[in-house]
């Protein structure tokens, strides 16, 4: 068959569209990370590595590090981590093998709705709902904590604490989605297998369903970590915007995403500007970096269950 009657078949036209659709994402990112790169050049000259460990952030004086915001970072999204991993996997085992049908897909469609709304709108709740809340339950536990430097100093309402609960609530949709989704994705012989051995339902689930899933489930939280590490303008209302390190979970910070939107509009000097730009080449690594260890953990996962 030669290639124009392939090509009037549709097989033909199809790879080409699907291989044309996929070379174009291969190329918008590799301009985005040449975008980044030759127009961050001025900071890297100057600052070379140093400006990943300096701490220094003056625009007057032309000196930049992006230390503290890789620092806020990364902290927010642990604690984000800390609290939305197993907030999430446990709805997702609830929603998928324990409750009422009915009941499940009710609280799924809400828990849909949930990543639908805007990032403000949760920064907003963060501002006039968490950090009231906060403002009256943090300063009683730090009293008594204040011996562990996590909890030291003064609570303002504004910190990398709120910063990561506002995260949590923002990335446990995705856990739950897709986590459930995977779960209910598992073969039903998995459950009748160990039912016909007596298993109770939450023997079931937990020895058989949720091991199955494994994989899945870790692709929906690295993938909720990477909305966390890049979200900008709910955690930019509520993280104070100070670019100092503190061991404190209760002082003020500031992260990557966070100074390049409250600064970029007023980088009037190249050497500013070319800083900021490196500080999103940094985040564009970080994530690429998050992402690939994603991939490996779970091809991991998955050799390890060919062998077993």
């Amino acid at each position: 068959m030669s290639f124009a009657e392939r090509l009037r078949k549709g097989d033909e036209a199809a790879y080409l569209v699907t291989l044309i659709s996929a070379l174009t994402i291969v190329l918008i990112t590799v301009l985005l990370a040449q975008h980044l790169w030759s127009n961050s050049v001025l900071a890297r000259q100057k600052f070379g590595f140093h400006f990943l460990t300096s701490s220094t952030w003056d625009p007057l004086s032309g000196n930049f590090g992006a230390l503290p915001f890789v620092y806020g970072t990364l902290l927010t999204s642990f604690i984000s981590l800390l609290i939305a991993v197993p907030v999430g996997i446990g709805a997702a085992i609830f929603l998928s093998e324990l409750a009422p049908r009915g009941i499940s897909n009710a609280l799924t469609f809400l828990v849909e709705l949930l990543a639908a709304v805007p990032s403000v709108i949760f920064g907003l709740i963060g501002i006039f709902v968490l950090v009231p809340m906060l403002n009256v339950v943090i300063p009683p536990i730090a009293a008594h904590l204040s011996f562990l430097p996590i909890f030291g100093g003064s609570f303002f309402g504004v910190s990398y604490l709120t910063a990561g609960l506002v995260l949590s609530i923002m990335i446990v949709p995705f856990i739950v989605s897709i986590s459930r989704e995977v779960l209910m994705a598992v073969p039903t012989a998995q459950r009748e297998a160990m039912m016909a051995l007596g298993a109770t339902k939450w023997d079931v689930t937990w020895r058989s369903v949720v091991p199955y899933a494994r994989r899945g489930i870790i692709g929906s939280i690295f993938l909720a970590l990477a909305r966390a590490l890049g979200e900008t303008m709910a955690v930019t209302m509520v993280i104070g915007n100070v670019p100092e390190i503190h061991a404190s979970l209760l002082s003020p910070g500031y992260t990557i995403a966070a100074v390049i939107a409250n600064e970029f509009a007023e980088a009037s000097e190249d050497l500013y500007l070319h800083a900021l730009i490196e500080m999103a080449l940094v985040l564009f690594v970080v994530t690429m970096i998050v992402n690939a260890s994603a991939r490996l953990l779970m091809l991991t996962a998955g050799i390890r269950e060919i062998r077993e």
